[in-house]
């Protein structure tokens, strides 16, 4: 299985534009477009909710790098946010990875991960699922139940002192 340790912006948007117009996830004849933003958080104003904002967030399979010792590790609790809306014939998608630090080096920088293919195609799946149903009033598919990944392999306890998305309350953390 080919997976990366480098966040890849690139990547996501052409799986994102393939899904889209290959496959026809979303079939309206409206125009979706990807597009990122690192400090974005979970929350909505009652001003961003009124332009049609919404948000979803998805728990996904991904490996890490360490940027100055590079040291690799996986996790299956990376938090993508994704903030969407379509609006008079325009979509638009906003994502967020989030990071974790190295626990090795402790230098509270939070590396941002890479994912395998078949990783970014679930999520993006799952995204066009919500925004079907949330955008053009589509029925939900409901594969598991869960916007957990099909990857769910849960290997050693999750540092929270090391999650970005903990620390920001958001984190697909299931225990608690």
């Amino acid at each position: 299985m080919s997976r990366s340790t480098v966040w890849t912006p690139g990547f996501w948007l052409d799986i994102f534009n393939e899904l889209l117009y290959d496959d026809n996830q979303l079939d309206y004849g409206d125009e979706w477009c990807l597009n990122f933003n690192y400090t974005q958080t979970d929350e909505v104003t009652k001003e961003q909710r009124k332009k049609g904002w919404k948000v979803y967030s998805h728990c996904a399979y991904g490996h890490f790098q360490c940027g100055a010792c590079r040291k690799t590790w996986p996790s299956a609790r990376v938090v993508l946010l994704f903030r969407y809306r379509l609006r008079n014939g325009r979509g638009t998608v906003i994502m967020r990875p989030f990071g974790q630090a190295c626990r090795r080096c402790q230098d509270g920088e939070f590396d941002l991960p890479g994912f395998a293919q078949k990783e970014v195609e679930h999520a993006l799946v799952r995204l066009f699922s919500k925004i079907r149903k949330n955008c053009y009033r589509e029925e939900e598919e409901n594969e598991d139940g869960s916007s957990a990944s099909s990857t769910k392999v849960w290997t050693k306890p999750h540092e929270k002192s090391l999650c970005e998305a903990c620390r920001l309350g958001i984190c697909c953390q299931e225990d608690n």
